[in-house]
């Protein structure tokens, strides 16, 4: 997925109001942007932090610049906008290019199930059961190389997974997979200190059926893309 215009470099001033953060762009304007992602952002938002945001020129946003990136040592990258994974992901899916889900090939996002929810991915093929596919986008590293999910406590999240649950009980196939928008990590685990109830979800899920796949993501200024799969821990 390529980013539909050029990013550009800026320091991170503050985030606040989970939604906006004010930037000092190369030219020393300080400007506020929108930042895509709702969750606490820990390690990610601290004020100095180098940062890469996206312009625009839409008439209709009242904010002209999207945070998209946070930059780390060593070329490394972590990419903060949560509506990135589905979109990348939607684009691996049409390609069959995730390899344990390439024998579907239709893919319908967004549809309605469970009490009131919304799959990010529901596949279909002849011959094959269902797949629904819940998409979670992964940011926290605590310790080198280990990417770690929720971020902060996620009573949504923990819906999703009783109702991954029902599915699997079906016969259908229910997936729960973990996209890491980090470069610098290779294994994935639960954060159950921070959120012990969707740690203990996510156990019930798992012994009920539900599947776990984790990709990584390369990741630079220019473009996301899917990159191979990453061992759970």
């Amino acid at each position: 997925m390529r980013f539909q215009t050029p990013l550009q470099p800026a320091v991170l001033l503050r985030r606040y109001k989970r939604f906006l953060a004010d930037i000092r762009l190369e030219d020393g304007r300080e400007v506020t942007a929108h930042c895509a992602n709702p969750g606490s952002m820990m390690g990610l938002a601290e004020p100095g932090t180098r940062i890469w945001v996206e312009p625009n020129d839409d008439p209709k946003k009242k904010l002209k610049y999207g945070w998209r990136l946070v930059e780390h040592g060593g070329g490394h990258f972590t990419g903060v906008d949560t509506s990135v994974p589905n979109r990348a992901l939607k684009e691996a899916l049409n390609a069959c290019a995730v390899p344990q889900l390439a024998a579907y090939e239709t893919v319908l996002p967004e549809q309605k199930y469970g009490q009131g929810s919304r799959i990010d991915f529901l596949l279909r093929q002849p011959g094959l059961p269902d797949a629904y596919v819940e998409v979670k986008s992964v940011t926290l590293s605590r310790r080198p190389g280990l990417a770690e999910f929720p971020d902060s406590v996620t009573a949504r999240g923990r819906k999703h997974l009783e109702e991954l649950a029902l599915i699997a009980a079906r016969g259908q196939r229910a997936v729960i997979l973990f996209l890491v928008q980090r470069t610098d990590c290779s294994t994935v685990t639960l954060a159950a200190d921070i959120d012990p109830a969707y740690a203990a979800a996510f156990d019930a899920a798992r012994a009920a059926g539900v599947e776990v796949l984790c990709l990584g993501c390369r990741i630079s200024p220019e473009r996301i893309t899917l990159a191979g799969s990453l061992d759970f821990i």
